[in-house]
């Protein structure tokens, strides 16, 4: 298909004005007439002419640059989570015009490099819920051909034999929503669920780096640097996920840096990779029959990532697709003696290293009781909320968690 054809089949996509009118826009009237200069423009934009420069066409492309920049500021004042959700669907909608408007401009790859960023800012700072048929689109246009010029190849992991280890949990073989809301959700009973993910395409399909190479690797995300993110080394970069896989899972022995893809909302980002999985019956067990928002993020590293002693505050389903991880759990009563830390960003973090017991500096950890298990490919752990948990990747590793109320 002819370019100029593609980008018209984009534009099909886009939004009218009509339907992002009301609400969203009722009280921002410089982002109100802004997007209807543009959607308007889009709407007809087989009718625009193709000769010479469009005057109407550039100033609608600064105004869009400029709603893109306003709203990148306000999302960037003060904390991310006290921005408001009409700001972050403005600036998400700003930065998809912004792209359609730079491949009218030109098509190359490098432009559309330069538009694969500022998907992956609308993706990451914006809210793009409301036009996942677009963003898919565009995902796959803009990422069209580039991942060939990676020649380089990934490996293929191979199936493990799966082995026996210690578990100081409940095991149950495929429970049924019944036996899990009795045996595990109710009486708050952390359990190692078997053979309750073997359906998922992701068994197969990750295994083979290659394919996440393909399906992800333009994208960029939030990697974290170091093996702890309690540690004072640790730090946070974004980068495409190709340049990670290819640092972290290219088969060399060098010593490297530790680099961890973790708890991030990559199946939002990246929707082929969230077909691959399938979201377990178990997080629909709440007895209301109400609906259940659940959190979906990925834990993808080398052998070596450690999340310490941490409790979260939601029910945690985390299914491992390939690689093995040695966990330690402890009860939420143990709180106090598994000295948390005193800041409020590590408020939920124990200071204890739970792999080796210091007792001398933490003497109460003593006491406490802790229970050991080890995840293997086709897992899924069910961790009660504010059940501390210490995770350690045995081998490269990729995770897929559920967090829900």
């Amino acid at each position: 298909m002819a370019m100029e054809a593609v980008i018209l089949e984009l534009a099909k996509l886009f939004p009218r004005f009509v339907d992002i009118d009301g609400d969203l826009l009722r009280h921002n009237v410089e982002a109100r007439y802004i997007l209807k200069r543009a959607a308007d423009y889009v709407e007809s934009l087989e009718y625009h002419t193709k000769d010479g420069t469009d005057t109407n066409e550039e100033e609608i492309r600064y105004l869009i640059q400029a709603l893109v920049d306003i709203n990148w500021e306000r999302i960037h004042t003060g904390h991310f989570s006290n921005v408001s959700l009409p700001v972050r669907k403005i600036y998400a909608l700003g930065c998809y015009f912004k792209i359609l408007f730079l491949l009218l401009e030109i098509s190359s790859p490098e432009q559309r490099e330069k538009c694969n960023a500022i998907l992956d800012e609308a993706q990451l700072l914006g809210c793009t819920d409301d036009w996942n048929e677009l963003k898919t689109s565009l995902m796959k246009h803009l990422d069209d051909d580039l991942y060939l010029n990676d020649v380089t190849s990934l490996p293929i992991l191979p199936v493990v034999k799966r082995c026996s280890h210690r578990c100081d949990i409940p095991q149950i073989d495929a429970p049924s929503l019944n036996e899990f809301r009795t045996l595990c959700y109710e009486p708050h009973q952390p359990t190692l669920l078997l053979n309750t993910m073997n359906h998922w395409p992701a068994m197969d399909k990750w295994r083979n780096l290659n394919y996440l190479l393909k399906v992800a690797g333009n994208r960029t995300v939030p990697i974290e640097i170091g093996s702890n993110y309690a540690s004072e080394e640790w730090s946070q970069q974004l980068v495409k996920i190709r340049d990670f896989l290819h640092r972290q899972f290219n088969g060399e022995d060098e010593a490297k840096e530790i680099e961890y893809l973790a708890q991030h909302e990559l199946f939002a980002q990246i929707p082929d990779l969230k077909a691959d999985i399938c979201l377990p019956d178990y997080c629909t067990v709440r007895s209301d029959d109400s609906a259940t928002d659940v959190d979906i993020k990925a834990w993808l590293g080398p052998a070596g990532t450690i999340s310490p002693m941490h409790y979260d505050p939601k029910h945690n389903l985390l299914c491992q697709v390939f690689g093995s991880k040695q966990i330690i759990l402890a009860s939420p009563k143990d709180t106090e003696k598994l000295y948390p830390h005193q800041s409020e960003f590590l408020g939920n973090t124990s200071q204890i290293d739970a792999a080796k017991l210091d007792l001398q500096t933490y003497p109460l950890a003593e006491s406490v009781q802790f229970y050991e298990l080890f995840l293997q490919p086709g897992d899924c752990l069910y961790m009660p909320p504010k059940w501390w948990h210490y995770v350690q990747a045995k081998t490269p590793s990729f995770s897929v968690s559920f967090w829900w109320e």
